[in-house]
Parts: C-alpha cells; sequence; structure tokens
C-alpha cells in the first residue's frame, strides 16, 4: 500500500486573508503541519501578530501587507517566496469581504464592484500569479475558501452568492486545465462559522437562531474546524483529488 504523506514540511504556503478568523487558523494549521508561510493581509497588526506567533513556536512565517487586488502586492508575494525559499508549494485563497446586506434591486454599483472584485477577481489574480512557478516545477496545490453560499442561494446577497459561486466554477475550470500538470486545485467551502464576518449576526439572537435553525448540526462552526480539510488539500494524501469542493457546512448542504 502506498504510504501517503500527511506532512508539509519543506512546502511552502501563502495565505491570503491571513491576520484574522479562517485564515489565522488555516496559516497556523499548515505551519503546524510543517509548512514555511508567507501570511497575506491588508491590517499590518493582525498579520504581523500571527507570523510572530507562529515563530514563537518554532515556525517559519513571513507577513506581507497588502491587498489581493493589488498586482503590486501579489507580485511582491511571490518574488518574495522564490527570493527567501526559492519556490511556491500552496496557495490558500482565503481573502474575502462580508456581504452587503441588501435587496438586489436597491445593490449600487460600488457595492457589487466591491465584493466581486475581492472575492473573485483577487482569487484568480493570487492564482494566475503564483500557478506560474507551480507549472515549471509540475506540482502544486491551490485550494479557494469558498462558501454554503457559493451553492445555496441566500435572500440579500446577490454580489456575495455570484463571487462564491464563481469561485466554485473557475475551482473547477482551472483544475482541468492543469490536470495532468501536477498542479491540482480544489476548494473548502465552509457554512456559517464564528468569525468576524458573522459577528453582526451572531450578536442578533434573532438572526442567529434563524441561521441555526437552518444548520443541521444547530450551530456556528469555528474557524479551527475548517483546518483539516484545507490541510488535507495541500498534502500528497490528497494527492488524486482535484476539482472537488469539500463542504465544511454543519450538514446545510445535505438538506
Amino acid at each position: 500500500m502506498t504510504d501517503f504523506a500527511h506532512s508539509l514540511d519543506g512546502k511552502v504556503a501563502w495565505v491570503t486573508g491571513a491576520g484574522r478568523g479562517t485564515g489565522r487558523a488555516v496559516s497556523e494549521g499548515l505551519a503546524a503541519c510543517g509548512a514555511r508561510v508567507i501570511l497575506h493581509a491588508r491590517t499590518a497588526d493582525e498579520v504581523n501578530e500571527v507570523a510572530a506567533k507562529i515563530v514563537s513556536e518554532g515556525g517559519e512565517a513571513i507577513a506581507v501587507v497588502g491587498s489581493i487586488t493589488d498586482p503590486a502586492s501579489i507580485d511582491e508575494v511571490v518574488a518574495l517566496a522564490n527570493d527567501r525559499w526559492g519556490q511556491l508549494d500552496i496557495l490558500v485563497n482565503n481573502a474575502g469581504i462580508s456581504p452587503v446586506l441588501r435587496r438586489s434591486e436597491d445593490l449600487t454599483n460600488d457595492e457589487w464592484s466591491a465584493v466581486i472584485e475581492t472575492n473573485l477577481t483577487g482569487v484568480f489574480y493570487c492564482t494566475r500569479a503564483a500557478v506560474k512557478g507551480m507549472l515549471a516545477r509540475g506540482s502544486g496545490s491551490i485550494v479557494n475558501i469558498s462558501s454554503v453560499h457559493g451553492t445555496v442561494g441566500f435572500p440579500r446577497l446577490a454580489a456575495y452568492t455570484a463571487s462564491k459561486g464563481g469561485v466554485e466554477l473557475l475551482t473547477k475550470t482551472l483544475a482541468l486545465e492543469w490536470a495532468r500538470t501536477g498542479v491540482r486545485v480544489n476548494a473548502v467551502a465552509p457554512g456559517y462559522l464564528e468569525t468576524a464576518m458573522t459577528a453582526g449576526l451572531r450578536a442578533s439572537d434573532r438572526h442567529a437562531d434563524a441561521i441555526e435553525a437552518k444548520i443541521p448540526m444547530g450551530r456556528f462552526g469555528l474557524p479551527g474546524e475548517v483546518v483539516g480539510a484545507v490541510t488535507f488539500l495541500c498534502t500528497d494524501a490528497a494527492s488524486y483529488v482535484t476539482g472537488s469542493i469539500l463542504r465544511v457546512d454543519g450538514g446545510w448542504t445535505a438538506q
């Protein structure tokens, strides 16, 4: 029987939106598996704190402050990975912005564009930059963070659902394009998690109760509960997995 490695020793990972919530949990999880991590986020204090924590625990991490919609910031990350460690093996496209809770007929052009630009276009920009080196080496893993609302619609979330649905189809298309190159592309689709993005919902008993009533497990998830799915897809244990959407949603999409 083939012994598939679950370790990420020697791998270099780039995590976007790494300063808080799911991005922070994933960054710490990848580092715990042996990866050297480049943490990319817009808020300096947060991303520097995560990097310092990883280093204090014996890991290797570098913080880069910038936006995934800024090509210069993206190029900086790729150049840093190559200059510091000579390669980039893993990309976790986690960065995203909160949905605009507004009826579609009232959604402004700027509100629509902001969500699509970050949640979908930024994912493509980062992937396009990262994959060039992966294709040249014949290996790599890209994991896109989608959402339960990449599959299931929800009122007043037009831009957000469009962006996450786009991420899931982009994932499948890129997986097909690169299937024979050694580069795998998958997505993890969490349900509602206890993060800053859902703080407003959780602060309202009415809204929190309504959401929990739709979740078969009856609760919001934790960012750490997404980590195992992401790390699995990054390791050689998932060597025959590409184009898949791994749902971590408490059973929401099973209904």
